[in-house]
């Protein structure tokens, strides 16, 4: 998914579908570094962290754990810091000693990208115990997630939290709301039938009228989340068939091997998925892409992504050097899922190159570790809009998340 989560990159993704995600207001005034304020030295990216640190935080240091790398102690030390008191985490905290208040900007992206991270590296049970309960505690009644508590479900976040509870051990069938909904109830909702325009794909969200428009960023993030998986997972069984599945027992499965069946169809057409933000359309979604890759082959459509892999192992180096940490944790991810060797993704080593954008990865033997909790008060409950504007640059793919969500994503 990877999208693709940060603020930014679920604006975009929210207005592809036709609809703004709302975010919850962060709790102090000025979360975000100034140019005259220097970075903290655990976070990965030189860029403005206030719309994605968590999310690119998260996403670098469970690419690194994947390829093998102990990431710093400070690194993960600082995304562990950065949860306020209820569990939630915002894009980004500049003083995670301050209590997290009604005008702190949590958002569920952020929160299940660090679960997922945390769960994988080990040793923080306390904070990815704090954060699912908080995550259950803003379901929909639907049964899914929006971007922030309350906001209407979308599948780019129902699928990062269903990514999030598989991976601290909690089964997302038995996470169910009010109205007995469960995550998969909303991603079948948002799927779109067979014979419908977009066969197959899923929407970001339904529009003012219910309709749903096909949607190649929420579609890679969807079928990750009906297969229920998170960022890093391997190669599917091959089915080797694009038949639509539909009918009276439609299930998730049905769900992720439409979507599948969906981005191969679209990927006959070139090698990469194209932009949908205004202006841009003709231009390739590094991101995008990248997070189609992986559900593809999660999908057990390996052989339709070959040719999106082998185009990115040529065409993607620059835009990961701009786009920063989330974007080679999303290529990471991708050489993963197909079994590609990311110390040698077209000559390039991806390890190597995100490791650059932070802080030196720990020694052999070095197994020291952090448990730290904020112990903070939240609240939520002021709504913030995130400008369009903040996208520039930035891969569309898997938000949100990416998912790079500066996309997102």
């Amino acid at each position: 998914m990877i999208v693709r989560r940060s603020a930014a990159v679920l604006a975009a993704t929210a207005v592809i579908g036709s609809a703004f995600a709302p975010s919850a207001l962060a709790d102090d005034s000025s979360p975000s570094s100034s140019p005259s304020q220097a970075l903290p030295s655990g976070l990965y990216g030189s860029s403005d962290p206030t719309y994605d640190g968590v999310w690119r935080q998260s996403l670098a240091l469970l690419a690194q754990h994947t390829a093998g790398v102990r990431p710093a102690a400070k690194a993960v030390d600082w995304l562990a810091g950065q949860q306020c008191a209820n569990g939630a985490f915002a894009p980004y905290r500049a003083d995670a000693t301050a209590k997290c208040g009604a005008r702190t900007m949590v958002d569920t992206n952020s929160t299940a990208a660090a679960v997922q991270a945390l769960e994988a590296l080990g040793g923080h049970d306390s904070v990815t115990g704090a954060a699912v309960k908080w995550l259950k505690s803003v379901q929909n009644k639907d049964g899914g997630w929006g971007y922030a508590a309350g906001g209407a479900s979308d599948t780019n976040s129902t699928a990062v939290v269903i990514g999030a509870l598989d991976a601290a051990g909690t089964d997302p069938k038995a996470v169910s709301s009010k109205d007995d909904k469960t995550p998969y109830d909303a991603l079948l909702s948002l799927s779109i039938g067979c014979g419908k325009k977009g066969s197959g794909a899923f929407a970001f969200q339904p529009d003012k009228k219910g309709g749903l428009a096909a949607n190649a960023d929420a579609t890679a993030a969807g079928v990750l989340g009906a297969l229920g998986k998170g960022f890093v997972t391997k190669a599917g069984k091959s089915s080797g068939d694009f038949t639509c599945a539909g009918g009276d027992t439609f299930d998730p499965a049905d769900a992720a091997h439409n979507g599948a069946s969906f981005l191969a169809e679209s990927l006959k057409k070139s090698p990469y998925l194209k932009s949908a933000l205004a202006g841009a359309e003709d231009q390739p979604d590094y991101g995008n892409t990248a997070d189609a890759v992986v559900a593809l082959a999660a999908a057990g459509s390996a052989s339709a992504a070959k040719q999106p892999l082998a185009w990115l192992e040529k065409n993607s180096g620059a835009w990961a050097a701009k786009a920063g940490p989330a974007a080679y944790a999303q290529l990471i991810f991708a050489a993963h899922a197909t079994g590609t060797d990311p110390r040698d993704f077209g000559g390039a080593d991806l390890v190597e190159r995100l490791g650059a954008t932070g802080p030196a990865a720990r020694a052999a033997g070095d197994s020291a570790t952090l448990d730290t909790e904020q112990k903070d008060d939240s609240g939520l409950g002021v709504w913030w809009i995130v400008g369009v504007g903040l996208v520039a640059g930035i891969g569309v793919g898997f938000l949100i998340s990416g998912r790079n969500r500066k996309r997102q994503l």
